[in-house]
């Protein structure tokens, strides 16, 4: 029995594809690891008021208007 070459190219194509897909694979697991070490800051933003802070911004006056238009304070 003779195999085929179109066979074995196609074996070779999904040896290939599977290799690839483990290394990325392998990377993500070292990648996930790497970030979940102790020491790492994981804090994440949120609305709290800082301690300090006075409260928000005053509003800014209108930046351009039409020419008929008179400017409002």
């Amino acid at each position: 029995m003779a195999s085929d070459p179109e066979e074995a190219a196609d074996r070779h194509a999904r040896a290939v594809i599977m290799a690839i897909f483990a290394v990325i694979l392998a990377v993500a697991i070292v990648a996930a690891f790497v970030t979940t070490l102790e020491g790492t800051d994981t804090r994440r933003a949120s609305n709290v008021t800082q301690p300090g802070t006075i409260g928000l911004a005053r509003p800014h006056p209108p930046l351009d208007g039409a020419p008929e238009e008179s400017l409002r304070n």
